[in-house]
């Protein structure tokens, strides 16, 4: 799919989940039929997603860490998914440098880096080293929650 300046507007007014399909035609001079159809390939081609998000500052009991990966193996892309599946992963991201892989967690009482250490990433091979970089306060930062609540 060919992501055009009208999707680009259009991604860039649902930065406002919330704001309805009829006020986004109205801001961009089209149909709402339009907006709607555009916001339905766009989730279908998995270029977009509409989802809630948290400031993970405001969560009490909550941590929001960074983990550098350097692996034993080149398979980068596999090992990347292989961590996207851990619990407390938020995001993955294979990159350049001193890391192979950079992963933001999120960690919760009860689920710590030990739990995190321990009990998920020692389940995946080819692990050679970790860093933990912790973050004290981030900005712009909104995760999505990725732990279950108690009634799933």
């Amino acid at each position: 799919m060919q992501v055009d300046s009208t999707n680009l507007s259009i991604i860039q007014h649902l930065r406002n989940g919330r704001k309805s399909f009829k006020k986004i035609a109205q801001e961009l001079s089209v149909s709402e039929n339009t907006v709607r159809s555009r916001v339905q390939k766009l989730v279908d081609e998995g270029i977009l997603e509409i989802t809630g998000l948290v400031n993970p500052d405001a969560l009490n009991g909550h941590r929001l860490v960074m983990v550098g990966v350097k692996l034993n193996t080149m398979d980068l892309v596999k090992k990347g998914e292989e961590f996207s599946r851990l619990q407390g992963v938020v995001s993955v991201s294979v990159v350049t440098g001193r890391f192979d892989l950079i992963l933001v967690v999120l960690l919760k009482q009860g689920f710590g880096l030990l739990e995190f250490y321990t009990e998920e990433v020692s389940k995946l091979k080819d692990v050679q080293s970790v860093e933990t970089f912790v973050v004290y306060k981030s900005y712009n930062m909104k995760v999505p929650y990725v732990f279950k609540s108690d009634s799933e």
